[in-house]
């Protein structure tokens, strides 16, 4: 056999083994690994086993108080408010009151000339007169059987539809008074005196801003908690003060749109502080517990047969199946699985195993600032 054939056949075998084992070695490498590491000190089957320890914050769980609230926004309302207008139409011959000023019920507030309605009354009270003078001897010539009972009706009737005459009038006059209907405060006027005003013609706003009412929405969810009565707290911007009041009255339909549930809660305002169309910041307080196993909803870890989390224990990660009761935004509360003291691991979650070796890099205690876990 020449040299170069044994060449070739030499050049071909290499290659074709190269090949070989560039297809079949990453394969064996694990089995290579694992043989190398038996019995070292770094591997399985030494001392260390080569474990490597997640770093992780702690949570040490103690009693808190647990508050389950409503947040909503809403608006303050005058408990009465109505744009005033005459009943019948005239010239205005006199406005009686202040702009920005209290007025009582019934009080004078404007006037529309009301000269011919008054003529017509003192002519129809003449006549009332006379026809009561007619009505009167009428019925003494009747009690002496002189005249017939039907002369006698035919006079009473005469007088009793002139009275209906009379009391008509007057409403007539009535109406081009305009009076206040309830004690309030009148805003800025919207007519002057010598103006012609009709029934559509607004003259003034009156309101009553003691009490006030505070209107906002619930979530169709609280339906069955919210009632009359109960006891919520508002905030309004600038000022720094909290507010209290008490719900009075709800709707009883849920908005389709929104889901949510109009609710109105009254407030004194008896030193009249705030105004009326102002936006308020409302606060429901719907539960509370005291000393509570609460913990960071971030912690809990939904499974297919519950919900767990991992504390922290002789240096490693424990699992604890927990069960869950009141949520608020930022914390939880656990009935069963936690005791006060135990450390909750609060970050690396998805990094966590059961009985894998955890160092505390941070450690949060009753909820203060983080401490540094040298």
């Amino acid at each position: 056999m020449s040299n170069k054939k044994i060449f070739r056949i030499t050049t071909t075998i290499i290659i074709i083994l190269l090949i070989a084992g560039m297809i079949f070695y990453p394969k064996l490498k694990p089995l290579f690994i694992s043989g190398e590491n038996k019995g070292m000190p770094g591997g399985p089957g030494g001392a260390g086993r080569g474990q490597q320890i997640l770093l992780a914050s702690g949570y040490v769980i103690v009693p808190t108080q647990l508050r389950e609230q409503i947040y909503s926004t809403g608006s303050l309302l005058p408990d009465e408010e109505v744009e005033l207008s005459f009943e019948t139409s005239g010239k205005v011959v006199a406005i009686y009151f202040k702009e920005g000023t209290r007025v009582k019920k019934g009080e004078l507030l404007a006037k529309i000339n009301d000269k011919p309605l008054q003529a017509q009354l003192l002519k129809l009270q003449a006549q009332r007169k006379l026809l009561e003078e007619r009505e009167f001897r009428q019925r003494q010539l009747l009690d002496r059987d002189a005249i017939s009972r039907e002369s006698y009706d035919q006079v009473s009737t005469e007088l009793q539809s002139l009275q209906a005459d009379i009391l008509l009038l007057e409403a007539r006059i009535s109406e081009t008074e305009l009076r206040a209907p309830f004690d309030g405060i009148v805003g800025l006027r919207m007519i002057s005196e010598g103006a012609f005003a009709n029934t559509q013609t607004k003259i003034v706003r009156l309101v009553k801003i003691s009490p006030l009412k505070i209107e906002f929405s619930v979530p169709e969810r609280y339906a069955g908690q919210i009632t009359v009565g109960y006891p919520i707290i508002f905030l309004v911007d600038g000022v720094q003060d909290t507010f209290r009041a008490s719900v009075y009255a709800i709707e009883p339909k849920v908005d389709v749109n929104t889901r949510t549930i109009v609710t109105r809660a009254m407030y004194p305002n008896k030193n009249e502080e705030l105004k009326p169309g102002r936006f308020a910041r409302v606060e429901a307080l719907l539960s509370q517990i005291e000393n509570a196993i609460s913990i960071p909803t971030e912690a809990i870890i939904p499974e297919m047969d519950g919900e767990k989390v991992f504390i922290y224990k002789n240096g490693k990660a424990e699992q604890v199946k927990v069960s869950t009761g009141l949520r608020t935004e930022a914390l939880i509360q656990i009935k069963e699985g936690l005791q006060f003291g135990d450390t909750l691991l609060t970050t690396a979650i998805l990094q966590l195993r059961h009985q894998l070796p955890v160092k505390l890099d941070t450690l949060i205690t009753n909820q203060k600032p983080e401490i540094q876990i040298p």
